[in-house]
């Protein structure tokens, strides 16, 4: 078998062209400009067996991240497994608004945590962006902790990993700026079982879908100094909902902001300094 057929053979499982070419340059271990240039290049019987397997995977609906076992956010390669949550683009919007925000806060080495880190993408990101912040992760997971402490690992990036659930592991810490994408779709949501290979617990808080972003909220006063930001990432029709959490826990400025497709996605607020 060549990389023509093998990529006609992938094309016949239902295969989408660009997770077809992802998944044979892994199993080939070249890159996809490569298989342009040699779609007559032949593969090994190991190597057909790996692309054949990653194949039915991708085709019984398991992302693409975990089967290459890796996943691009905010310019870092990222090492991904079931163990965490796939990293989304629309997640890179919550990042981005935490970095316009660190180079103003009076602290020129500004602690910031990371809420419910899974992978550490939105941690590993921060700090990659903005070395002087001195960021701290918390994760209740241990198998995701674990994932999220070998990404820094490998990729050299200092940051303080906290075990435990929400703010309960930073009793008397106070941070210039928190941030998190927790689990937020609701139990009944249509669109849940659809990501079944995810894990659950970091997808929804069941109920409603607003359990945890309540729990940030609320505690996140005890835990803010004075004038610290709070960044929270959201479903798309929890925006006015995640706005009135801020208020009545005594955030000023609170704003959302919308996600690659338009959509309110982020909504955050300061702690008032009075």
């Amino acid at each position: 078998m060549n990389v023509a057929a093998a990529l006609a053979q992938a094309r016949a499982l239902g295969l989408e062209r660009l997770d077809a070419h992802l998944l044979l340059a892994h199993a080939l271990q070249q890159s996809r400009a490569w298989l342009v240039a040699h779609d007559d290049a032949a593969l090994s019987p190991g190597q057909q067996q790996r692309f054949a397997a990653d194949c039915r995977r991708r085709a019984d609906g398991e992302p693409l991240a975990y089967v290459l076992g890796e996943r691009e956010f905010h310019g870092l390669q990222l090492q991904v497994g079931p163990a965490v949550l796939v990293p989304r683009p629309d997640t890179e919007t919550l990042v981005d608004w935490a970095l316009e925000l660190l180079p103003t806060l009076p602290a020129k080495a500004p602690a910031v945590v990371d809420l419910g880190t899974g992978s550490g993408a939105i941690a590993l990101a921060l700090k990659h962006a903005h070395p002087a912040a001195r960021v701290c992760a918390v994760e209740l997971s241990a198998p995701a902790l674990a994932v999220a402490q070998a990404n820094a690992e490998r990729l050299r990036l200092d940051v303080a990993w906290q075990p435990g659930s929400w703010w309960q592991p930073l009793r008397g810490r106070h941070f210039d700026l928190a941030v998190s994408n927790p689990p937020y779709i609701a139990a009944a949501d249509p669109h849940l079982p659809a990501l079944r290979y995810e894990p659950l617990q970091a997808l929804s808080p069941g109920g409603d879908g607003l359990s945890a972003l309540q729990q940030i909220v609320q505690g996140a006063p005890a835990h803010l100094a004075p004038g610290g930001w709070l960044l929270l990432e959201h479903g798309f029709d929890q925006a006015d909902a995640v706005r009135d959490l801020l208020r009545r826990s005594n955030f000023d400025e609170i704003a959302t902001r919308a996600d690659l497709a338009g959509r309110p996605r982020c909504s955050g607020g300061r702690r008032r300094k009075v």
